[in-house]
């Protein structure tokens, strides 16, 4: 009883301090909300509109985040106080097309260039609309640290998550004592048995110095337990004989289930390239490298061009960096090993499930946003995949395509979901044709 309670109690300590747990609907790519205990940040803090505010925190992550943050230089300047330095009216051309302004001469916009190893910031097709969104978020999140402004934490601001440290530590320690209790129990059970059988031992030999015993006593008291006998009964060998056979069954189907399931795969890879870092910490969403994924077929692995954006400046003498500048001067594309591989007998589309669908990348890969080296989350096996289809609602609200499929599905289920199995999605031509 005491292991099970102290077992228990390790278990929910667990629980309390994981870091990862992963929302059934995914996580946005480039965030962590649903794979971590997000603090809420109240849009208006810093002042302007709630609504623009949202938008410019999506625009920044999708459009800056690669290269900057509010409190703290990344690849270009921190962006703390932009709006007071320079006017909107700067700020609109300069992020639209920041080289055409370093042509025309602006004292400003090169002594940026020059002080930032004249690294060029690449054009945006940003409306105005959508730029004032961007610096009124900036506005709002100037005074905050960089982890709440979403770079995660570093060195910078380290200090500043001191109040998340202290909870993590807390529940850490609460599992720390947790394992000393456990250790002291096993010891304690262990320091009992022992006395027990040193007592019997005693008992014993003060038993055989009596004289008064008789037969029976004597017998009962020099009996041995005969491991012979027990070895020889039909029954024993019986029971040990099912048991051994049912085991090698499980085994063999088992072994025959997990053909071609690659579920915990995590080969190394040539360049020790972090995504805790790159799409955790510093909230790189994931279509900045991988560009085809809302897009197209396949989720293309990112070229060499798309790391020199950020690695051109920082990290330059990273031993792994340097291998992408060896790929890049030998003209030789970067030998990566594939871990996700459907087989060709089923058809997967990207963009149906994360453009169409609205999925997430964590929906399918897991927590991606906290592995050091990539491996395989999920089975990714047909009954895998047709669970999903027959759980997942599809959102077919303001899409007229769905109008009439939804009423038919609402008269002959009413209160059912309309899920992707009930357009169909779990048939057998919608994979496999």
């Amino acid at each position: 009883m005491f292991l099970t309670f102290a077992g228990t109690q390790q278990a929910a300590a667990q629980d309390a301090g994981a870091t990862a747990t992963v929302k059934k609907e995914g996580v946005v790519p480039g965030a962590t909300d649903g794979a971590t205990a997000a603090t809420a940040v109240a849009p208006a803090a810093g002042g302007g509109d709630a609504a623009a505010i949202a938008a410019g925190d999506a625009l920044f992550k999708t459009n800056c985040a690669q290269c900057h943050a509010v409190n703290e230089v990344i690849v270009g300047p921190a962006l703390s106080g932009i709006t007071k330095r320079r006017p909107v009216s700067w700020l609109l051309p300069w992020i639209k097309n920041s080289s055409k302004l370093v042509a025309s001469g602006d004292e400003y916009a090169v002594a940026i260039y020059n002080k930032y190893n004249k690294q060029q910031m690449p054009s945006f097709a940003l409306s105005d609309t959508e730029i004032n969104s961007i610096l009124a978020w900036v506005t709002a999140e100037e005074g905050k640290s960089a982890n709440v402004a979403g770079a995660g934490v570093t060195a910078g601001n380290a200090a500043a998550t001191d109040g998340q440290a202290d909870a993590g530590g807390a529940e850490a320690g609460a599992g720390k004592y947790v394992d000393i209790l456990l250790i002291v129990l096993v010891v304690v059970l262990i320091v009992l048995v022992v006395t027990l059988v040193i007592i019997g031992n005693l008992m014993k030999d003060v038993l055989r110095g009596r004289k008064d015993l008789d037969g029976r006593d004597v017998e009962i008291l020099e009996q041995r337990f005969d491991w012979g006998k027990m070895y020889r009964s039909p029954a024993l060998r019986g029971i040990v004989g099912v048991v051994f056979a049912l085991v090698l069954l499980y085994e063999g189907v088992q072994s025959v289930m997990a053909i071609g399931l690659t579920q915990g795969y995590q080969p190394t890879q040539p360049i020790a390239f972090s995504h805790k870092l790159h799409a955790g910490e510093h909230q790189i969403n994931c279509a900045y490298c991988h560009t085809s994924v809302y897009k197209s077929k396949s989720a293309n692995i990112p070229s060499a061009n798309i790391c020199m954006n950020c690695h051109s400046q920082i990290k330059t003498e990273s031993p792994e960096i340097k291998k992408i500048y060896r790929a890049i001067e030998r003209k030789q594309p970067i030998q990566w090993v594939r871990i996700h591989n459907l087989p060709d007998l089923a058809y997967f589309n990207h963009s149906q499930h994360t453009q169409v669908a609205g999925l997430q990348c964590q929906t399918c890969h897991g927590p991606i946003q906290n592995m050091e080296v990539v491996y395989q989350y999920s089975a990714l096996t047909m009954g895998w995949c047709i669970n999903c289809h027959r759980e997942m609602p599809v959102n077919a609200k303001d899409n007229k395509y769905y109008d009439n499929l939804v009423k038919l599905h609402n008269t002959k289920n009413a209160g059912a979901p309309f899920t992707v199995s009930s357009n169909g999605g779990t048939e057998c031509s919608k994979c496999h044709y």
